[in-house]
């Protein structure tokens, strides 16, 4: 298998493809609740859940949303809507080798960090801490919050405008929770028990119920991994001896290879041919071990180096300030059923903050059912605006939700007279 291309692809996994064959695919296309149809429409389950993922603001949302670099104003820096873009990729190319459902890796890959919140992972980071000082919660983590966000935030209009939830089919549910590409490992292989999502409580904690959710974690760290060090470049926030050290790296393994010559798709085309050439189904989806230390050594590099670097400490406090000054003033307005007036009555102060904080609790909550009516809302109520608990849980999924941009608009509204 020296040299890899689709006409001689064995397709050894297609067998495993989540397609009608497999014995899991009537759970794997299984919804919560059912879903209207359209006589004429041509599209799969998988297709049609990517639709319902491209077409949703959370997805526009991420073209605003840090990958490593803030509030970046560098068109060319990559931000999370790339990030997704690139995982789709490296994703659909190497299920199509491996003989997997290519539509499935592409809808996970496309809607798998839909809940990430401003600021990437400090934003993730200030959340947690944030929920664990109120009391509602242990731990935030975006997986589980893109989960969220598909299962009960994120609604489309159908065919009579009214708005309803996604209502995604369970392995696009599946794949989007148990992505995680933290965590380096080998060997992955799906797990066999149809569970509630709901349950799962801890990134990584269990594997991903198809191969195609396991193709998406191991495309997510090939994704990363290499932006990430082209971004650091272009900014040039590597001194002389970190470009050193990288080039050492990149030395052992690929010994033709230039510091220069390691760009996104470089990295991505390397990593990509090895776990093809290296999987099988009873082996998993496997790097070679070379590949493998090599993933582990640029990972440890990207983060002593890039996402330690003292440039993005300052703004790791200046992000915890306005994520802790939205919420502090949201959440001094709960009364109950009032909240919704303490709100409105400072709307000539914030006037942008509080219009869209009450357009969430009408939307989401049981505070104005007349309201909800006349807007054409028939998605899941998912707070009692009588519950303090609820209340700031609403706090944070409408923080969860915002842009870098949209988070920093909101604090200078707060902080400007």
């Amino acid at each position: 298998m020296a040299n890899l291309s689709y006409k001689n692809a064995k397709n050894i996994f297609v067998d495993f493809a989540m397609t009608e064959k497999n014995p899991k695919y009537q759970n794997a296309i299984s919804r919560q609740n059912s879903i209207y149809k359209k006589s004429d429409d041509l599209r799969s389950d998988f297709e049609r859940d990517y639709h319902r993922i491209l077409y949703s603001n959370a997805y526009r949302r991420l073209k605003h949303k840090t990958q490593v670099f803030f509030a970046t104003n560098n068109d060319h820096i990559c931000t999370r809507i790339e990030h997704v873009n690139h995982v789709s990729s490296a994703g659909e190319t190497i299920a199509k080798y491996l003989g997997l459902n290519c539509e499935l890796v592409r809808t996970i890959a496309t809607g798998h960090d839909l809940g990430h919140p401003p600021f990437g992972h400090t934003g993730e980071r200030i959340l947690k801490d944030t929920i664990i000082k109120l009391g509602i919660g242990t731990n935030f983590w975006h997986e589980k919050n893109s989960l969220r966000f598909i299962d009960n935030i994120e609604t489309l209009a159908d065919a009579e405008g009214k708005e309803r939830n996604l209502n995604l089919t369970y392995a696009v549910r599946d794949g989007i929770i148990c992505h995680c590409g933290e965590v380096v490992e080998n060997a992955l292989k799906p797990r066999e028990e149809f569970i509630d999502l709901s349950t799962i409580e801890g990134a990584n904690q269990v594997q991903s119920y198809s191969w195609e959710g396991l193709v998406v974690k191991v495309a997510d760290k090939i994704a990363y991994l290499g932006r990430d060090i082209e971004d650091a470049l272009s900014k040039k926030i590597l001194s002389e001896e970190q470009k050193n050290e990288f080039e050492y790296i990149i030395k052992n393994l690929f010994s033709h290879k230039k510091l220069t010559d390691i760009n996104t798709s470089n990295l991505v085309h390397l990593f990509t041919i090895d776990i093809c050439k290296n999987s099988n189904p009873d082996k998993g989806l496997n790097f070679s071990q070379e590949y493998y230390e090599i993933m582990k050594l640029i990972k440890d590099f990207n983060y002593e180096n890039i996402y330690n670097h003292k440039r993005l400490t300052t703004f790791h406090s200046y992000a915890g300030l306005i994520i802790e000054t939205i919420s502090s003033t949201l959440l001094g307005y709960f009364d109950g059923a009032n909240s919704i007036y303490k709100i409105k009555s400072d709307e000539t102060f914030y006037p942008l903050l509080c219009s869209t904080f009450c357009d969430w609790l009408i939307k989401y909550s049981n505070v104005a059912p007349e309201h909800r009516a006349n807007r054409g809302f028939i998605n899941k109520i998912i707070y009692d605006i009588n519950s303090k608990r609820d209340y700031e849980t609403a706090v944070i999924d409408f923080i969860s939700g915002m842009t870098d941009s949209f988070a920093i608009k909101m604090f200078n509204e707060i902080i400007t007279f």
